[in-house]
């Protein structure tokens, strides 16, 4: 029996032999010791071995037949342990044979279930709850079937894999992950390292970070979803649909969708083509386009850009179709043709430009014929920076419109309604450290849309040359501080003056400072001159006048804080007392004409200015001393400034004899009759106000008050109250006052719906001179606004005006569009879809 014993034994040494040589040939064979201890569910005779094997051995041997004692060779995957092979009828135990190293691109790993082993860098992975087939050639893979290759994972019922094309056909619940896309369907064929294929019916979601609109925001992800019949995948990046959606609303029942014929998404353009498309939205075609593209995650791209459309009792019945033209990634242009019921039909461009050392904007308006005026109508509009050498900079600013109602005819703004006065200057600047050096040509076209209202035109300036420079470390710690300039100023109107002038201000300062204190005297003497073309009106006048008038100041200001407690809460609590004197001697100046100057608004900024007068043409006389005590309230825990108060007189030791228009405005020898006061602050964590007042104690009248409150429980959710009173406002020599009640809000009406509003009421003149009133409905990935804008540029002119948008998040929003309005007319804001909002304060 030993001899037939030993003959027994020596083939199954050889085979053994000869199996642990020829694993030195042959990728490694891994089993998981999971599916190890598991007996085969389907066939007992092929355990669901994992297979790992090099895509170059397209002549691997088949995988054997009939069930061998062990695999060999046998290893684990690192860190776990091997478990024993089963075998199905008692053999001896072979030796043991060595584990085999190969290069590894196909890994048959455990079961889903199971954490999926680690793999390098193009190696691929295949498990399931049954894998069979011939190395090197085809792996079928059955039950809870996965492949995975770098950040690409595909799970179905079943999965064929042909290592030599790298194909693969998956049958049954079909999920490819990659990435932030995700695709499934009941079928589909891959090359996996090609990234090309395709899916029967698939649904789809694909999501990008996009870029942060702000500097500082965090990038926010934009999904796209929908299904198709068929999609295929081109390459990295690329998708072809045919009879497909698209959406950013959640993809189970989404409210509106692009439905296309054939849809390309290309994200390396990030950019979406559909053909023969149309828009849905709630289940209803609303809008049918033969061609279109659309940002996949704000990309810029060529394209048709929704209509806009609106009404006002001005223009009629408003649409726009713009077209959106990327000419470059540095210069775009976008082209709307306008049609007006009322009006006819406008052409307008815009082209935009950046460039390595200049940046601008043309904007151009066309109207061959108004049916109302019978005339051509234009507008034109260039703005332009260039940067000529790291300190030499020049601007261009031009704006000309065909005639004086252009605005108040075709703009439902007021903002833009009522502009009187386009810029239209070049400037040159040269900034030499310490110094800087500027050219200035300026004129303005004045509309006068209302012949019984006439606006004058300010002086050009033709041109304007200044010299300015500062110099804070002159000896003995003085400071420096040089203004001169020389401008010619002309008029239109041959009935004004015209002249030459020349200003130079030299100044010295001694700034001291410590923690708690600072002291700055100043010294400083203003020469002008002025060579002056009179009119007849005036030619009895010098012609040539010089103006010298020194000018001291004193400033100084404490600074005292300390820790207290106010209803449960710690603040630190600031008292600042400042004075400031200013001594500036009375000069004659009645016979200047006044080119660029007018009188200041007093206020807490002006009651510390060297002088009244904005320009150089007067110089106000002053021999006054300004007192002002301001205190604060700062939370410690946060830093915000809950309470702010803050009082000041100016107390005048000699008559003032310096006047623009009328002797109304001196003030008096011995009185103190200005009193400014303010308070303001967050209050609480959801209440804000502010608030200013000026008293004249000589009158005991107001002359200044302005007071505002703010009360802000959460994002969406701001009520506004205001109120000015200024009865001695100016505007030129003329006094208008001015008292008025504004109350404005966005609220919550019900659940997804917002209502907005804004009412601005003259208590002077009794009549409501603006009012906004609109609804917003948040869809989740759609926004619907409305609004209705009224507001009066005179008590006969009044203008009304609706506007209608429908917002589909991420693509584009389709109508009039009323934000620029509704945030310029409620302070607090928050745009309801906006991911990027403050949604405790909203957006300010």
């Amino acid at each position: 029996m030993l001899p037939n014993t030993r003959i027994r034994l020596i083939p199954l040494l050889l085979l053994g032999l000869s199996g642990a040589a020829f694993a030195q040939t042959m990728p490694a064979l891994r089993v998981a010791p999971e599916l190890l201890r598991q007996a085969s569910p389907a066939t007992p005779e092929r355990p669901a071995t994992p297979v790992q094997a090099s895509p170059a051995a397209a002549s691997a041997t088949p995988l054997p037949a009939a069930p061998a004692p062990t695999p060999a060779p046998v290893s684990a995957p690192a860190a776990v342990a091997p478990a024993p092979a089963p075998a199905p009828a008692p053999a001896p135990a072979p030796a043991p044979a060595p584990a085999a190293v190969a290069k590894p691109p196909v890994v048959a790993a455990p079961a889903p279930a199971v954490e999926r082993p680690a793999l390098a860098p193009g190696e691929t992975a295949v498990s399931a709850l049954r894998i069979h087939g011939e190395r090197g050639i085809e792996l079928v893979a059955e039950g809870e079937a996965e492949l995975q290759r770098d950040d690409t994972l595909l799970t179905a019922d079943r999965v064929t894999y042909r290592e030599p094309t790298d194909e693969v056909l998956a049958e049954g619940h079909v999920v490819l992950s990659r990435g932030g896309d995700t695709i499934r369907g009941p079928k589909a064929t891959l090359v996996v390292g090609d990234r090309v294929g395709s899916f029967e019916t698939p649904t789809y979601e694909l999501s990008r970070a996009r870029p942060p609109a702000l500097a500082g925001d965090a990038p926010r992800t934009v999904a796209g979803s929908g299904q198709a019949d068929l999609l295929r995948l081109e390459g990295e990046n690329q998708y072809r649909l045919a009879n497909a959606t698209w959406t950013t609303c959640s993809p189970q029942d989404p409210d509106w969708y692009i439905k296309a014929r054939e849809l390309e998404l290309d994200y390396d353009r990030e950019v979406g083509t559909a053909h023969a498309s149309s828009i849905v939205f709630m289940d209803t075609p609303i809008f049918w386009m033969p061609w279109a593209e659309f940002p996949l995650s704000g990309q810029r791209q060529s394209g048709l850009l929704p209509p806009t459309f609106g009404s006002s009792n001005k223009t009629g019945v408003d649409f726009t179709q713009p077209y959106y033209w990327n000419i470059a990634p540095n210069y775009d242009a976008t082209l709307a043709p306008r049609i007006m019921t009322r009006r006819g039909v406008q052409f307008g461009g815009e082209l935009r430009y950046l460039g390595e050392d200049s940046q601008g904007t043309t904007r151009l308006e066309w109207m061959p014929n108004d049916k109302v005026t019978g005339e051509e109508r234009r507008l034109g509009s260039i703005q332009h920076q260039q940067r000529f050498a790291p300190n030499f900079y020049g601007t261009l600013d031009l704006n000309a419109v065909s005639d004086d109602g252009y605005f108040e005819d075709l703009s439902s703004n007021i903002g833009v309604a009522s502009r009187v006065n386009l810029l239209r200057e070049g400037r040159l600047i040269y900034a030499g450290g310490w110094w800087t050096a500027s050219a200035l040509a300026q004129r303005y076209q004045t509309l006068n849309p209302d012949p019984d209202v006439r606006n004058v035109e300010p002086y050009r300036r033709l041109p304007q040359l200044r010299l300015d420079a500062v110099r804070a470390d002159l000896a003995g710690g003085m400071a420096g501080l040089l203004e001169t300039e020389f401008v010619r100023f002309a008029h239109r109107e041959r009935d004004r003056d015209e002249a030459a002038r020349v200003v130079a201000y030299p100044q010295l300062s001694l700034p001291m400072q410590g923690a708690a204190w600072f002291v700055t005297p100043k010294a400083g003497v203003h020469y002008t001159s002025y060579d002056i073309d009179r009119v007849a009106a005036t030619s009895g006048k010098p012609e040539s006048i010089t103006r010298s008038v020194p000018i001291v100041s004193l400033d100084s200001g404490l600074f005292f804080e300390r820790e207290t407690n106010y209803f449960g809460s710690d603040y630190l609590q600031t008292l600042e007392p400042r004075l400031f004197y200013l001594r500036v001697p009375s000069r004659e100046q009645s016979d200047i004409p006044l080119f660029d100057t007018n009188r200041f608004d007093v206020g807490f900024a002006q009651i510390f200015a060297e002088n009244r007068y904005s320009g150089s043409d007067r110089i106000g006389d002053a021999n006054d001393l300004t007192a002002a005590l301001t205190t604060r309230f700062i939370d410690a825990e946060t830093g915000v400034e809950r309470l702010r108060a803050l009082i000041g007189q100016r107390y005048y030791f000699s008559d003032q004899k310096v006047y623009l228009y009328d002797e109304d405005e001196l003030r008096r020898a011995g009185t103190g009759n200005e009193i400014l006061a303010g308070l303001g602050g967050r209050i609480t964590s959801t209440v804000t106000v502010d608030s200013y007042a000026q008293y004249n104690t000589e009158t005991s009248r107001t002359e200044r008050l302005n007071a505002s409150v703010r009360y802000q429980p959460g994002f969406a959710r701001t009520l506004n109250l205001s109120y000015r009173y200024a009865p001695n406002l100016r505007v030129d020599q003329d006094i208008v006052g001015l008292e008025d009640i504004d109350v404005s809000g966005q609220w919550p009406l019900a659940r997804q719906w917002y209502g907005v509003g804004r009412v601005t009421h003259s208590l002077k003149d009794d009549r409501i001179t603006e009012a906004v009133a609109g609804i917003e409905y948040d869809g989740g990935c759609w926004v619907f606004r409305t609004a209705v804008h009224r507001f009066a540029i005179d008590e006969d002119d009044v203008t009304n005006a609706i506007f209608i948008q429908l917002e589909l998040n991420d693509l584009a929003g389709i109508g009039s569009n009323p934000l620029s309005l509704i945030k310029r007319s409620v302070p607090g804001y928050g745009k309801i879809n906006d991911s990027s909002a403050n949604r405790v304060f909203g957006n300010n």
